[in-house]
Formats: structure tokens, C-alpha cells, sequence
């Protein structure tokens, strides 16, 4: 059976999952919803400063540059333009009484044809025109204080989306974090490494740039396209008609565009899922890698993922290269159909110079948000993915819930452990291959019982369950005489203590390893804990003793000085309950003396012990229980098991 690992969950994607997903983010936005509206409202208002730009050009060509007043000579369409100025100002009469030939004037008014304009002076043009050059001037100014306004309210626009977008990020990531502690060991073994590292980084970072990018710049593109439109039909509705004539070709184009780009991107998400896992693998295993010299096997499998990337991400560049050059040539079609009706009705004076620029540069700018869908819809479709695979995690039922308190509503206190009975248990990690099957067997207090057997048997599965790290299938396990199912989980893994025969130390001090709350621990009790481990002599060969920084799971370390560690670690929680998981594995000989003695002195007085061990080790205890695919073949003490010369006589035999 094959199986994708959840490399292709996201093939499910569609518009109408995609909305879903947006609705699933709303509970992350709620918090910040004044933040976001106060980053609504100064996109609005750079919108409208966006606008009031060629509106601004328009005033100043019709108003001031080819003024209003600058009417053909019979009031009529035709070539002769004329200015118009009042002689009331003395400048103008002076520049009238010394160009006579030049004016006509009606009603103290002197109008003047443009093309005799070039025969003045430039002081007399300047004189002449003063009172537009004084409009040209305020403006410029407008100009310039818009400009100033807009990179100060981008600057705000942008703090505030940075800022808020950092905050939902930080709660999201914090909330999966959260959550994935929560999830049972069966999710883990069927989530490689890799792919979780991912959702936790680039996933999480996807999702900000949905909110600092597209969020902030789809309400700006929206606003901008309606405000042009609205503009547009204001000025001049039929040139608005005419620039809308190719609207349908770049609906079908944005369309196809967003189609086939889908399909594109989803198969760069499964090979990035792919690659992810496939270097984390690497990573992990690089010393059996090495050892067994498969580097170009793993090279190979490696090649091959990133070639397969590599053609999804030319795919999805030879999409940009029709998209991007199609919407550009029809930007530029749509500017020649407006200077061609624009300018026949300049020509028969039905419409301004003014207009048909402002028409111009809003067009330019209508067709600039449709040219950033590329680039938005990336950032879109990359943050839709990351969100179905991080609420994949927050809705996994996989979930082992972490209450505030040790018990749950209608749960009586379990009280200190007297008995633990496997009744009738059977478990297995895969459907129809059972690892344990009709297992039953009773732990009394005071009790040490062994788990022997071969690998495979079932011995740590047995302990993985106990500590409810996965449920049986069939039969029962009960404590003090409750089914197991009936306690929660924080409540009884807080009296027990597991040493596993792979000791894991986390990275930052020794103190914080062994001791859960080191400030609560007074220093003798912390001696107490080395001594009885057989770990001070080490704590004070270290440099900062206690305080010493270790790398990663320990790697400065020996094993057997980690695991000894371990121990301290268990001796510190002070538990009820000791489960030891070949403990003693892979140790030398003199180390293994060393631990067996901490060992010894962990599991003594305590109310019930689990044990799972080498023979060698298990001679004391009180009972040894023989595994054998996942049956009990024998149980016993040593002495009993012996003297019947079956399985556990030949197991003995063998590792003596």
C-alpha cells in the first residue's frame, strides 16, 4: 500500500475551499481588527491621493498650460486659438500698448491669436500670462505636498500591516507550536521531520506576507479600479466606454492566467514537500549515509526531486512570460484607441487637452494592479496552501488534550498508584499487523516486573501504551482497577518516569534538563539527585558544572553519560512509577555497572515499577514476563523461568 505521507493533501484545493480557508483565518484577524482598520483607512486615503494625481495634471493643462479661456476666434471649432487677458492690469496695457497690431479689444478685454504668441518678447509672454503661471505654481505645489503625504502615510500604511501582521503571525505560530505538543505519537510517526519543520517556518512566513502584502494591496487595488472607473465616466463617459472596449479581453486573459498558474503551483508545493523531507532525512541519517555509501543513491533521489521543481517553476515562469507581455500589449492598445478618439474630439473641440492626459495616466494606472495579479496571486495561492496545511495540524483528531488541571470534569482524582492489570490488550501500528495480541498481566505495588524478549516482541509498545502515548485496540488497562481511558493523560504520565534506551537532552543548560523548575530545587536536593545518579563526578568535570551549555540531544556527551543524566532526570520528578527501556543498551561494560547502580537505587521504594531489560539485568525482579510476537510466552521469576528450560532458559543461554 502506497502511501503520500500528505504530500498531496492539498490537490482537494479550489476556489471554494480557498474561501473557506479565508474564513478560517478570521478568528486570527479579530484580534487585530482595529490595527487592520486603521491600515483599510490609509489605504483609502493613499487611494484617493493616487487619484487626485492626473486630476491635478488635467486642472493644470485646461486651466492654466491651454487655458479654458483659450477659445477659437469665432467661438466655433478651428485652428485659431486665441488668449485672452484684462486690461485693467497696468502690466498688460503696456504690453498691449507696444504690440498695438497684435490685440483686439472688446469690452477692456485684449485677445490675442496663439500663433502670434511667438512674436512677443518672453518678458511680454510671461507679463502676459502671469496669472497661470501663478496657478502653475500652486500646483506644482499640491503636487509636491501630495507627494510628501503619500510616502508619509505609505510609511504608516506599512508600519502598521508589518506590525500587524508579526502579531497574527506570532499567535498562529505560537498556537500551532501548541498544538502540535498536544498530538498523539501516531501523528508523528506518520509526519516526517521535514514537513512539520516547514509548517512551523516558510508555512507560518507564507501566511505573513498574506497579510502584509496581498491583504493591505488588494483593498488598495480594488478602491484604485473602482475610483478610475468612477473618474473615467465623470470626465468624459464615452472616451470611458471607449478605454473599457478591452476590459473582456483582459477578464478572459486574468482567467486563464489564474487557472493554469493553480495547477502549477500545486505541483511546487509537492515538490518542495518532497525536497524538505527528503533533506531532513539526509540530515538525520548522514552518518548511515555515510557509513554505507549511499550518497549517490540519495543524490540521485535528490536530483530527480529538484528537477521536478525546477520544471514547475518553468512552467509557472512561461505562464508570466504570455501573461505579463499580453496585459501590456493590451494597456498599450487601449492608450492608442484613446488618442485616437481622444484626439479627433480635441480636434473638433468637443473635448480638452487636459482630459485626454488625465485619461492617458489613469489608464496606465488602471492596468498597474492588473499587471501586480502575478505577483499577488503567488503570494495568495502560496499563503492558501500554507493555511491547509497548518489547520490540517490544528484540525488533526490525533489530539491528547492538555488541561489546566491534572484532572478532567467528573474525574475523581486517580490517587497513588497501587495497581496496573493489562486486561486482554491487543495493539498494532499498521491495520492487520498486529504487534501485541491478547496480552494480560498484573504490576502490584512494591512490584518490579521485567519485559524480556526478542526485538519485536512488543516490550516497548508495551510501555508506550502504559504511558498512554497510544490507545489499545482491544482489551483494557487499568489503574488502581479504573479503565486507563477514564484518567487523563497529564494526570498519569505526572507519576511516572520514563529512561529510554536513546537518551535525549535538549539544548540550553544541564540544570534545565534534569530539573524541571531549577529554582524550586534548593542546592542539597540537587546534590541528592547527582549523587544518587552516579553523575556529580561528571557535573563537576564540566566547566560551568550545572551550567554547562550542550549542544542539540547532548551530542558533547557520551551515551553513557547522558544516560545517567536521564536518570537524574527521572530521580528528580520523584514518580511513582519507573518504566526503563533497555536502559542499559549499548552502554560499555564499566558504564553499564555505573548506571545499573543509579538504576537500582531509582527503582527502589517506589509504588510500581515497569522494567523492560537485558537479561543481565533482570534477576531481582519480582516478575519477568517473556514476549514472543507480541504474546506472553512465559512469565515468572528468574529462578522459575529458568529451572522450566523453555524460551527464557534458551533467551539466557544466548546472551550469557
Amino acid at each position: 500500500m502506497q502511501h503520500d505521507l500528505g504530500y498531496f493533501e492539498e490537490g482537494q484545493l479550489d476556489k471554494a475551499y480557498d474561501l473557506r480557508l479565508l474564513k478560517r483565518m478570521l478568528p486570527f484577524l479579530t484580534p487585530h481588527r482595529l490595527w487592520l482598520a486603521l491600515s483599510v483607512g490609509i489605504v483609502v486615503t493613499l487611494t484617493l491621493m493616487d487619484l487626485a494625481l492626473p486630476y491635478l495634471t488635467k486642472t493644470a493643462i485646461d486651466r492654466y498650460i491651454v487655458p479654458a479661456n483659450a477659445m477659437p476666434a469665432d467661438g466655433k471649432s478651428g485652428p485659431n486659438r486665441v488668449l485672452r487677458v484684462s486690461v485693467a492690469d497696468p502690466a498688460v496695457r503696456a504690453v498691449v500698448a507696444d504690440h498695438p497690431e497684435r490685440f483686439r479689444i472688446e469690452d477692456r478685454v485684449a485677445q490675442i491669436e496663439w500663433r502670434d504668441l511667438q512674436h512677443l518678447p518672453p518678458e511680454a509672454i510671461r507679463t502676459l500670462r502671469q496669472k497661470d503661471l501663478d496657478g502653475l505654481l500652486w500646483i506644482t505645489a499640491a503636487f509636491l505636498l501630495l507627494i510628501a503625504l503619500d510616502f508619509g502615510f505609505n510609511f504608516a500604511q506599512r508600519l502598521v500591516m508589518e506590525y500587524t501582521g508579526h502579531r497574527i503571525m506570532h499567535d498562529l505560530r505560537l498556537k500551532l507550536f501548541d498544538r502540535i505538543l498536544d498530538l498523539s505519537l501516531t501523528f508523528f510517526t506518520r509526519n516526517p521531520l521535514g514537513r512539520l519543520v516547514t509548517r512551523v517556518t516558510n508555512d507560518v512566513q507564507n501566511m505573513h506576507e498574506l497579510f502584509t502584502s496581498v491583504l493591505s494591496m488588494l483593498f488598495k487595488d480594488i478602491f484604485l479600479l473602482v475610483g478610475i472607473g468612477v473618474v473615467l465616466l465623470v470626465m468624459d463617459w464615452r472616451l470611458a466606454l471607449a478605454s473599457f472596449a478591452v476590459l473582456p479581453l483582459v477578464v478572459v486573459a486574468s482567467l486563464w492566467f489564474s487557472r493554469r498558474v493553480r495547477e502549477v503551483f500545486r505541483r511546487q508545493r509537492v515538490k518542495i514537500a518532497e525536497i524538505n523531507t527528503q533533506f531532513a532525512e539526509t540530515i538525520g541519517g548522514i552518518k548511515i549515509l555515510q557509513a554505507f555509501r549511499r550518497e549517490p543513491r540519495n543524490e540521485e533521489r535528490f536530483r530527480r526531486l529538484n528537477h521536478e521543481n525546477y520544471q514547475a517553476g518553468m512552467d509557472h515562469i512561461h505562464i508570466l512570460a504570455v501573461f505579463m507581455p499580453l496585459v501590456e500589449v493590451l494597456a498599450v492598445v487601449t492608450v492608442a484607441i484613446i488618442i485616437w478618439y481622444g484626439g479627433w474630439r480635441i480636434v473638433d473641440a468637443d473635448m480638452t487637452l487636459g482630459v485626454l492626459v488625465a485619461f492617458i495616466s489613469y489608464l496606465r494606472m488602471f492596468f498597474r494592479p492588473i499587471r501586480d495579479l502575478s505577483e499577488k496571486y503567488n503570494i495568495l495561492q502560496n499563503a492558501l496552501a500554507s493555511a491547509e496545511r497548518i489547520f490540517l495540524i490544528m484540525d488533526s483528531p490525533e489530539r491528547l488534550a492538555r488541561p489546566a488541571t491534572l484532572q478532567l470534569p467528573g474525574q475523581e482524582a486517580i490517587g497513588p498508584i497501587e495497581s496496573i492489570a493489562f486486561r486482554r490488550v491487543g495493539f498494532s501500528y499498521v491495520p492487520g499487523e498486529p504487534v501485541l495480541a491478547d496480552v494480560s498481566f498484573d504490576v502490584r505495588a512494591g512490584q518490579t516486573v521485567a519485559l524480556v524478549g526478542a526485538t519485536g516482541s512488543g516490550k516497548t509498545t508495551l510501555t508506550m501504551l502504559l504511558l498512554r502515548f497510544y490507545l489499545p485496540e482491544q482489551g483494557r488497562i487499568l489503574i488502581n482497577g479504573r479503565d486507563m481511558t477514564g484518567v487523563h493523560p497529564a494526570a498519569l504520565r505526572a507519576r511516572m518516569a520514563l529512561v529510554t534506551q536513546e537518551p535525549f537532552l535538549f539544548s540550553g543548560s544541564l540544570r534545565h534538563n534534569i530539573f524541571p523548575d531549577p529554582d524550586k530545587f534548593p542546592k542539597a536536593k540537587i546534590q541528592a539527585v547527582l549523587a544518587a545518579a552516579n553523575c556529580r563526578a561528571i557535573v563537576d568535570r564540566l566547566p560551568q558544572g550545572l551550567d554547562t551549555p550542550i549542544g542539540e540531544g547532548g551530542g558533547a556527551l557520551s551515551s553513557g553519560e547522558r544516560q545517567l543524566f536521564s536518570i537524574a532526570r527521572a530521580f528528580a520528578r520523584e514518580a511513582e512509577v519507573i518504566i526503563l527501556d533497555e536502559a542499559t543498551s549499548y552502554i560499555d561494560s564499566n558504564t553499564e555497572t555505573r548506571i545499573q547502580e543509579a538504576l537500582n537505587r531509582l527503582t527502589a521504594n517506589r509504588t510500581a515499577r515497569v522494567v523492560a531489560e537485558r537479561l543481565s539485568t533482570v534477576g531481582r525482579a519480582s516478575r519477568i514476563i517473556v514476549m514472543e510476537r507480541g504474546r506472553i510466552r512465559e512469565a515468572g521469576t528468574h529462578h522459575q523461568l529458568l529451572q522450566q528450560e523453555g524460551y527464557y532458559y534458551r533467551l539466557h543461554r544466548c546472551q550469557a
